[in-house]
């Protein structure tokens, strides 16, 4: 191995995971490298085309994953600098302290994590300040205590969800400002704007940000790191293996396909693992070796099981007067998410989606559109178009599992009717309070495109825990820093290592950690 191509830490991925934990690195001074399977997205104007990103697919990596019936589907994964977050909605919010311990659900138990909410929380509030989220703590009665408030004040209510606020706290509910991730500019009343960013900026909820004001993985991490010069990215760097030595218990090799058809070696003293969950387990599957025949990591054969993904619903209702927001990812609700007055178990949240287009609405037609208002254009109704996402905890388990067939294609066994009573109640509950929020108390549609066209199976954007850490090198692969209990240099640190997913967006959790175990490697470097 030649000495260029040794590293002190190499950093496999670059989304919320590992461009975070490179960035937390960079100040280090030691060699670093970041492999990085695509390239950089290219900035056209396709990326805020409903019919592009959404109808055609265009920026989904070409490629076929299989259920466990051995059917062929297309996963919702994205290949560029920056990984998936290049396309989420910059979302951000912190688990709750009771997410860390075990909760019982209606359909089974959600596990206690091998840490609380205590030891991730000074690592919340680091990743809030550097993904330029913006807030207010303290609406939400139900969070946990904070060691600091949000660096950037919340994006204001435009004026029809400021009147659904209202109206929800007309009901007796907490509807709090979506912390969200932007780069927006400050008024001179403290009040966060987004008319610098672009006036249409509710491009959020899949779309890649043309002007570059999401906080996204490459523009807050990865692009910053490569400012030092100990630190280099490869892209087209597709890594197809981890090579172990004769003991088993060091990674000494990385083996990566370029772009160009060849193959390449990499070492690095530590390697971290940040590929996605499903494609994190599939790496260590595919480094199987005498000494781990199960896999790397795999001695407690829980690679590629607990797959998560939430249970989501996207939907949309009808309101009685247009909506003319153009930012509409402002408004969450948490009142039911560890239950409710009718209901003894957890339930879940609610969030706004990004606005809804006639592309989009036409993208679902004749599915349900014409159920909404026969009579209605689809620039009509998407004038009154109001989107919520509802989102539950989908519970960990040991079936639903990414494994490899023969050929090396992934195939993803998923029970997909997982603990989704307690998101049928949410649902309800939405439905019945529609008529008190000025909309049309009939009208509540699902809106397929943002789960991948309908097909629950491939909407993969939630991702978790088929790398579980834990104290008990039985039932987890990861110790308590994230570090495989089987090798004395491996470590993941995407949404892999969750035990469970709680239920909301994961990101900020994977950043938090990611800066944490940041933290210990750096300490383990000195």
């Amino acid at each position: 191995m030649a000495d260029d191509q040794h590293y002190d830490v190499i950093v496999i991925g670059t989304g919320a995971g590992g461009g975070t934990i490179a960035h937390r690195l960079a100040g280090t001074g030691k060699r670093i490298l970041i492999l990085e399977r695509g390239d950089y997205l290219p900035r056209e104007r396709d990326n805020w085309e409903s019919t592009a990103v959404f109808v055609k697919g265009k920026y989904l990596a070409p490629e076929a994953w299989y259920d466990k019936h051995g059917n062929e589907f297309q996963p919702e994964v994205n290949y560029y600098v920056g990984g998936n977050t290049k396309f989420y909605g910059a979302a951000l919010f912190r688990l709750r302290p009771e997410d860390f311990g075990e909760l019982r659900h209606h359909g089974g138990i959600s596990p206690a994590w091998p840490v609380d909410y205590q030891d991730l929380e000074p690592y919340y509030t680091q990743a809030e300040h550097l993904y330029l989220v913006h807030g207010r703590h303290g609406e939400d009665p139900g969070e946990g205590p904070v060691s600091a408030q949000y660096a950037y004040p919340p994006v204001e209510h435009e004026p029809r969800i400021q009147q659904l606020s209202d109206d929800l706290e007309k009901q007796g509910l907490h509807p709090f400002h979506l912390p969200i991730g932007v780069n927006l500019t400050q008024d001179q009343q403290g009040g966060a704007t987004h008319e610098s960013v672009c006036i249409r900026c509710n491009r959020v909820d899949g779309f890649p940000c043309l002007v570059r004001g999401k906080a996204d993985a490459q523009v807050i991490c990865v692009e910053p790191a490569l400012e030092h010069d100990n630190v280099r990215m490869v892209t087209g760097a597709n890594v197809r293996r981890l090579e172990t030595d004769a003991t088993g218990r060091v990674v000494t090799k990385v083996v990566a396909e370029l772009d160009d058809g060849s193959t390449t070696d990499f070492s690095a003293d530590i390697v971290v693992v940040a590929c996605g969950a499903v494609n994190s387990a599939a790496l260590l599957l595919r480094s199987a070796n005498d000494r781990h025949p199960r896999g790397l990591a795999n001695s407690s054969d829980v690679v590629g099981r607990h797959y998560m993904r939430h249970n989501n619903l996207a939907l949309m209702a009808v309101s009685n007067e247009p909506n003319d927001t153009q930012f509409q990812k402002t408004l969450a609700m948490n009142d039911w998410y560890l239950g409710a007055d009718d209901w003894d178990y957890p339930l879940g949240g609610i969030q706004m989606l990004g606005k809804s287009d006639a592309d989009q609405i036409r993208g679902e037609a004749p599915r349900w559109a014409g159920k909404a208002s026969p009579d209605m254009p689809f620039e009509v109704l998407a004038h009154h178009a109001v989107d919520f996402w509802l989102c539950g905890e989908d519970l960990p388990q040991p079936d639903n599992r990414v494994t490899l067939d023969g050929d090396g294609n992934i195939h993803l066994a998923l029970d997909e009717k997982n603990n989704i009573e307690g998101l049928k109640h949410l649902q309800r509950k939405l439905q019945g309070m529609l008529g008190h929020l000025g909309m049309h108390p009939h009208h509540l549609m699902p809106h397929s495109l943002y789960l991948h066209k309908g097909m629950p199976i491939g909407a993969t954007a939630h991702q978790a825990g088929t790398v579980r850490f834990g104290a008990d090198p039985t039932s987890s692969a990861l110790d308590v820093n994230c570090k495989a209990h089987d090798l004395d240099n491996l470590y993941v640190v995407d949404t892999s290592f969750f035990p469970s997913i709680g239920a909301v967006n994961p990101s900020l959790t994977a950043i938090a950690n990611a800066l944490r175990v940041g933290d210990h490697i750096t300490d383990r470097l000195r």
